[in-house]
């Protein structure tokens, strides 16, 4: 997941807002950039995951006082995963940031992913994920948040495209229900490897969004491919508008543990943006 782009409340590490009197914008860096595609690890398989993002330039401002500026900053999280069914996956995060030398912790995040079973293997697929976080002063100015995020996709045995219509929850007096859709296209050139285009957005309050111009909109160029065990999703992003970092660099490394007793193919599959269209080289899933 995950995770995307945020708006000022959210997951994110950073963003450039104003402080007072000036308007304020909404981008930042976030400890995970990506787009969900139904993949899940398989029952009983554990998965690991991590995500480092690097903001090359990004805002000068920090979102709001007391918080800190995007720009030259590290993101990222561990991610620790369970396939708890083959359509239902559980995941523990722990985000932190660095920002002039100094590492900060996030806190942590809890999320619960439900998904069609087999979606590798789909044409269509979809699911949802909630992920409920416990935010530090220095990164949101709630402490509690919630992000429920829909996944709508199709595939065939060259392309993917996928959607996830993301509403990002803050909770408490400084809170909002922010509207941040991601989605992702993606072409297969050989097995294992694929390269693609990602957008991520931010366009503030669900009934009340900002002017474009403090919209935060991100076009990303990746590639998925396998090293040995470990998958790689990396990505070079570039901000759109005056509230978007303009320069970011996305990487997330992922291994799936094999599961004791099971068959290989089983064993090999892991959750998150690796490997995308697995189903092209594997039997087709008949309903």
């Amino acid at each position: 997941m995950r995770r995307l782009l945020r708006s000022r409340r959210s997951f994110s590490l950073l963003a450039g807002a104003a402080i007072a009197g000036a308007p304020a914008l909404s981008a930042f860096a976030s400890d995970e950039i990506q787009v969900y595609n139904a993949n899940i690890a398989a029952p009983g398989q554990f998965t690991i995951t991590q995500h480092l993002n690097y903001v090359g330039i990004g805002q000068k401002e920090p979102p709001f006082p007391g918080g800190f500026a995007s720009d030259h900053s590290i993101n990222g999280t561990p991610e620790f995963a369970y396939g708890v069914t083959d359509w239902w996956e559980v995941a523990l995060y722990l985000p932190f940031a660095i920002k002039n030398q100094q590492l900060l912790s996030d806190s942590f995040k809890l999320r619960t992913l439900f998904v069609t079973p087999n979606a590798e293997q789909r044409d269509f697929f979809y699911g949802v994920n909630f992920e409920f976080s416990h935010e530090m002063p220095k990164f949101a100015q709630t402490r509690f948040g919630l992000e429920i995020r829909p996944i709508i996709g199709v595939r065939n045995a060259d392309w993917e495209f996928i959607v996830n219509p993301i509403v990002d929850i803050g909770f408490g007096r400084n809170g909002e229900a922010d509207f941040t859709p991601a989605a992702r296209v993606a072409r297969k050139l050989e097995s294992n490897l694929f390269v693609g285009l990602e957008y991520y957005s931010d366009l503030g309050e669900i009934g009340n969004f900002r002017t474009l111009a403090n919209q935060q909109h991100t076009l990303f160029a990746v590639t998925d491919f396998k090293v040995g065990d470990f998958g790689v999703n990396f990505g070079v992003g570039h901000g759109l508008t005056p509230a978007s970092d303009r320069f970011v660099i996305k990487s997330i490394v992922a291994y799936a543990f094999p599961v004791p007793g099971s068959n290989a193919a089983a064993s090999d599959r892991a959750s998150g943006p690796i490997n995308p269209m697995a189903h092209a080289s594997a039997r087709r899933f008949q309903p």
